[in-house]
């Protein structure tokens, strides 16, 4: 399908802003008000660090559906959960506190908390949620580790992470959109239309403002989940405008150096590559 004057437009400003940064970056854009889609590299597998979380709330969230895992139920904050975290407030919390299988989900989605992360992954398996992307259309996503450990290398290799594609997350954010409405695109997710329901305002929820959202107007809606890896930055939502669905963006940073040659840390360069993807789609996609 060839592309509209717009689409054509926008495309070749994302692949300027790519190719102007000595690092990869993979992205898939979606045009929620055409249908029209433009990618790099959105087929390559890629570190997902804690965009895999999206997945990880659905296979919950699949469990609570067919009764194995309950929201409710209360979970006890134990020492032992902050170990090897670097990310989230639980860590720095008094051990004693307890929380449900709900709010342990809202910390790992809206907070990256992994802490939280832990408590929700202990009540599923590592293959169990691997199996679960697969099964929905997920081919290119592989979770291989529970938490990732601290000591990882910046380059470290593929099999070290769990690894994911712009695609696969862009398709997994648009059956979520999807599932408002059908109950066809919640059966595919292996839950309810009200668990959706529930997975589309936790991303909504989301109190991390870079990448995305960072160059769209103040208050912008976008229900998304970022992510911090040893190579890169990520994130990956559905951004909204005038109160309805307007363009879903998936963009992975690889290989990004620790300090850019200005002395410019590197993820500060990455995050604010993604923040202008996003904003070339808005500019773009309105016309």
């Amino acid at each position: 399908m060839d592309m509209s004057v717009n689409t054509a437009t926008a495309a070749t400003a994302l692949e300027e802003i790519c190719n102007a940064q000595p690092f990869t970056t993979r992205f898939m854009v979606c045009n929620l008000l055409t249908g029209e889609s433009i990618g790099r590299g959105e087929d390559e597998e890629t570190p997902s660090a804690s965009t895999r979380k999206t997945s990880i709330m659905m296979a919950a969230l699949k469990a609570v559906h067919e009764g194995r895992l309950d929201l409710d139920e209360q979970i006890v904050y134990e020492q032992r959960f902050s170990e090897e975290v670097a990310s989230g407030m639980f860590r720095y919390l008094t051990p004693g506190i307890v929380i449900s299988l709900r709010d342990a989900i809202t910390g790992m989605m809206v907070l990256s908390d992994n802490v939280c992360t832990k408590m929700v992954f202990e009540r599923l398996q590592l293959s169990e949620v691997d199996s679960y992307c697969k099964s929905i259309g997920m081919s290119g996503t592989h979770h291989r580790f529970l938490i990732p450990p601290l000591a990882l290398s910046p380059d470290h290799t593929l099999g070290s992470v769990t690894t994911t594609t712009a695609r696969d997350q862009v398709f997994l954010l648009q059956t979520i959109l999807d599932a408002q409405t059908s109950p066809e695109a919640a059966e595919l997710l292996g839950s309810s239309m009200e668990l959706c329901a529930y997975a589309l305002q936790t991303l909504k929820n989301q109190i991390l403002r870079y990448a995305i959202p960072s160059r769209l107007p103040f208050g912008t809606l976008v229900a998304h989940k970022g992510g911090t890896g040893k190579r890169g930055r990520m994130n990956a939502g559905i951004v909204y405008r005038d109160g309805a669905p307007f363009y879903i963006i998936a963009a992975f940073t690889d290989q990004v150096p620790q300090a850019m040659a200005d002395g410019t840390p590197g993820y500060t360069v990455s995050l604010e590559t993604i923040g202008r993807l996003s904003r070339v789609c808005w500019d773009q996609f309105q016309q």
